[in-house]
């Protein structure tokens, strides 16, 4: 189509509409399926989900939290508090549940007076839990991430949980803290963030150790 006989306007109006669809074509469709591409051959796992498989079937991802709680007595009651199941490692508190639609943090300052019961509520339930002192909590058991969906704890954390899932499981307590040492992770690239411990990845680790 001869366009050099069209008014200028049009002439830049009609460039512009090619220049959206050469770019829609290359940053729409092909450098998405290039990257696709090249995520599935590179790393599969990582660009499905990284999906966590039991039986040949997913049963959570290794990188969102989820609770590990008991069942509720009236499972038709919306209002009912969840209750830790003592049998599994726990996660960290989170504010949405570790609900993924309702991802995101408490936006309670450091003094709000709520967050400040929060943290001693938690502080005691925890302690009470795995029968430990309350000033030996670490601060990651009572405070939730910004996500609301982290899966990692700290590994102080998760020592302090071996000797309550140990014994509700009735496994020596020296068993369980191998699973932990083994499942913890160090610095990324050596340096970046802190020690940790996918609790995802630990109890069904775990899973795995009870039903040999």
């Amino acid at each position: 189509m001869r366009t050099h006989h069209l008014p200028p306007v049009l002439r830049r109006h009609l460039a512009a509409l090619r220049i959206l669809l050469v770019l829609t074509v290359l940053t729409g469709v092909a450098y998405p399926l290039v990257v696709t591409g090249i995520a599935q051959v590179a790393f599969p796992h990582q660009a499905n989900g990284s999906l966590l498989t039991t039986n040949g079937r997913p049963v959570a991802s290794s990188l969102i939290g989820q609770n590990f709680a008991l069942p509720k007595r009236n499972p038709h009651d919306p209002e009912e508090a969840l209750r830790p199941d003592p049998r599994w490692f726990q996660p960290r508190p989170s504010a949405g549940g570790y609900d993924p639609l309702a991802s995101g943090a408490s936006n309670l300052g450091p003094n709000n007076p709520d967050l400040t019961t929060a943290v001693r509520e938690r502080r005691a339930a925890a302690a009470a839990f795995d029968r430990v002192s309350p000033a030996s909590v670490p601060v990651d058991a009572l405070t939730a991430s910004g996500s609301g969906l982290d899966p990692a704890v700290s590994p102080a954390y998760a020592y302090e949980q071996v000797r309550r899932v140990a014994r509700a499981r009735r496994l020596p307590p020296a068993t369980v803290e191998k699973l932990v040492t083994d499942h913890v992770q160090g610095r990324v690239l050596g340096f970046l963030g802190q020690e940790r411990v996918n609790v995802i990845e630990l109890n069904r680790a775990l899973a795995g150790l009870t039903s040999r």
